[in-house]
């Protein structure tokens, strides 16, 4: 079978390996969608492991059920989830799937930049989703991204009438602005240096837009009525997006570390000042099969508008091309690699 194999950001080569063998208690599963997520374009993340085949946002049917599951038949339109929980650790039965350790090492093989994919027992028995008929495979591909949208504003507690304050408007940050929309905020803030990303977030929700690299925090308040967000997003890696974010919170308010950091960095944060006006600092990392599960109630449903995000569909030849786009940031939101293609 074809796949799409990662070197680094500038070198990803169209290979050919053995479509994989199932066992008992697995399926093969037939890739027909595969979003490029912004993780996958993070070299410093992905190079130590490469040559891989990347892609974990995918939909697609299932070509091959193993012996002893139960539930599925070939062609089922589905959904496969790359991280899954056991449910059974101390941290899942606490509610933090995303820590579990299982979560951290499960996987399917090679990767959604495929033709085909094995699924591991462990994920066809909590991580297979049956697609509803409503939802297509380019769509799909948005349950997984939309999953961790659907956590983080789930732990931050986003309630209606919030202003809240969107640091990058990426996929990831244009996701929560829309979610955001559709969960009743009262006021929603994208940043961005690119103009069409800006552009992109008045579109999907946003109240207003300021470009990153004006005085964020000055500028929130001539739309805000002088106050600063009670909800404040980090969807980008750029290091003053984080300085930012503690600038631009409220009293009682909430900052919202989505998107890392490169490694070894730290974020100098005024606690005597956090401690007195009653800041909140978190983080959220990938999706549970909750959230995953809400996720594609709302695609089914169209309270998020995903496919209005969707800029480029590329076959699987194009998948270099793919990456290039997502890690340049220009005119291009979500970018759907097609392996069938």
């Amino acid at each position: 079978m074809r796949v799409a194999m990662y070197y680094n950001n500038q070198d990803v080569r169209l290979e050919e390996l053995p479509t994989p063998q199932i066992g008992p208690g697995e399926l093969l599963v037939k890739v027909l969608a595969s979003g490029i997520c912004g993780s996958d374009v993070m070299e410093w993340y992905r190079i130590k492991k490469a040559p891989l085949v990347l892609g974990h946002e995918i939909t697609g049917e299932i070509a091959e059920v193993g012996k002893g599951v139960g539930g599925y038949r070939v062609g089922d339109r589905v959904f496969v989830s790359h991280h899954v929980p056991c449910n059974t650790c101390r941290y899942c039965l606490h509610g933090l799937h995303t820590v579990c350790e299982s979560l951290h090492t499960t996987n399917y093989d090679p990767g959604g930049f495929a033709e085909y994919l094995r699924v591991p027992p462990l994920n066809v028995d909590r991580g297979v989703f049956a697609l509803p008929d409503e939802i297509s495979f380019e769509d799909g591909t948005f349950i997984e991204p939309l999953a961790c949208v659907v956590r983080g504003q789930r732990l931050a507690r986003l309630a209606p009438g919030q202003t809240i304050l969107v640091l990058g408007s990426g996929i990831s940050g244009l996701l929560h602005v829309a979610m955001a929309r559709a969960s009743g905020a009262g006021r929603i803030v994208a940043t961005d240096i690119s103009a069409y990303r800006l552009n992109a977030a008045q579109r999907l929700g946003a109240d207003s837009v300021i470009n990153a690299e004006e005085d964020v925090p000055a500028r929130l308040r001539q739309t805000n009525e002088n106050r600063l967000a009670d909800l404040v997003i980090v969807c980008t890696g750029a290091f003053p997006a984080f300085r930012q974010a503690l600038q631009s919170v409220d009293r009682g308010g909430t900052v919202l570390f989505f998107a890392p950091t490169e490694p070894g960095i730290d974020l100098p944060v005024p606690v005597n000042d956090f401690w007195r006006n009653g800041i909140v600092l978190m983080l959220s990392y990938g999706a549970s099969p909750l959230d995953i599960s809400v996720a594609i109630d709302l695609i089914r449903a169209r309270q998020v508008p995903v496919h209005e995000m969707i800029t480029h569909r590329l076959g699987l030849t194009e998948t270099g091309l793919g990456f290039h786009l997502v890690a340049k940031g220009g005119e291009s939101i979500k970018v759907i690699i097609e392996p069938q293609r």
